[in-house]
């Protein structure tokens, strides 16, 4: 069985709407592209890293449509290395209403995509999920993934879809390994899908020292 990895780049409000670009998500929100000031070298060798291995790509409508318009026009450009990964590996792609899949490799999933999901799984090693907010949303709720990339940048804005909203449940993660920051501030969290969900405890107890 294959692992489904998220790479997600939030603010400290939580907010992972249009990081990218103004034409990523411009209904209603105002800070489309807010992620590009604060990107540096080290985040950017990070994110190039995360993919090795990566051998499907799994993406909302919106993630998808932004990739396929850009990618594979990028081979050869100083992003060459991501642009051949992205073009060769298959896409499978979230989404209730039908699609015209032109890039190369597409497969537009069926209405039940937790089942398709796991289909996937059995597939595939490395399934890499970028954006997608819509889709993790799911992910989250079925708890159909094994690694969280979280990239959480200085700055609040106080609007906007966010990480964990509509499908979060009771979840444990276990990190993977320690943190680390760049030098704009942004922090790099990876967490792993643990077993069983949040305990609750007494923080007066004894053995609290309280």
């Amino acid at each position: 069985m294959g692992l489904i990895h998220i790479e997600m780049f939030a603010t400290l409000d939580l907010v992972g709407q249009a990081p990218g670009g103004p034409e990523e998500d411009p209904e209603g929100f105002p800070f489309g592209g807010w992620q590009a000031p604060l990107i540096d070298e080290v985040e950017g060798a990070q994110i190039d890293a995360s993919y090795e291995g990566t051998d499907a790509l799994l993406l909302g409508r919106r993630t998808y449509d932004i990739f396929a318009g850009y990618w594979p026009y990028q081979e050869g450009s100083q992003n060459s290395e991501i642009a051949t990964l992205f073009n060769r590996v298959p896409k499978y792609v979230a989404s209730r209403s039908r699609l015209d899949l032109k890039w190369a490799g597409s497969t537009q999933l069926g209405s039940d995509l937790p089942g398709a999901v796991r289909e996937i799984r059995d597939r595939h090693e490395h399934i890499k999920v970028v954006g997608s907010l819509d889709l993790v949303q799911t992910l989250l709720r079925e708890k159909l993934f094994d690694r969280l990339d979280l990239w959480v940048h200085p700055i609040t804005l106080g609007v906007g879809k966010k990480i964990f909203e509509g499908g979060t449940v009771p979840t444990n993660l276990t990190l993977l390994e320690p943190p680390f920051a760049g030098p704009k501030g942004s922090v790099f969290l990876r967490y792993g899908l643990a077993e069983g969900t949040p305990g609750t405890g007494d923080m007066s107890a004894p053995d609290r020292g309280l």
